[in-house]
């Protein structure tokens, strides 16, 4: 199963830019690792919940179309609320 996802870089930083994109149904997330500097996104959290339930999404390549570039990654670390049924961050280490 190969998983791809549209994703768009994030310019406003902070607790309060990151509560307002999950207010609007986004996740903020991060890709770092490799030759290239980290890069903050922004992921559709309704994609990533109905993907994240597969075992496939932890082990296998996501690619992530970041400003028209595919980006290969993995994984690194997920974030969700405590109670809720909500992803809250995610971390991705590019392959």
């Amino acid at each position: 199963m190969s998983f791809k996802f549209n994703a768009e870089v994030r310019t406003a930083q902070g607790k309060g830019a990151s509560r307002r994109l999950r207010h609007n149904g986004q996740i903020p997330a991060i890709v770092y690792g490799g030759n290239a500097e980290p890069v903050s996104i922004i992921l559709s959290h309704d994609e990533l919940n109905n993907a994240q339930v597969h075992d496939a999404f932890y082990s296998d390549v996501i690619t992530l179309v970041i400003d028209g570039k595919d980006v290969a990654v993995k994984v690194q670390a997920m974030q969700r609320h405590p109670f809720k049924p909500k992803l809250v961050h995610i971390d991705f280490k590019r392959v």
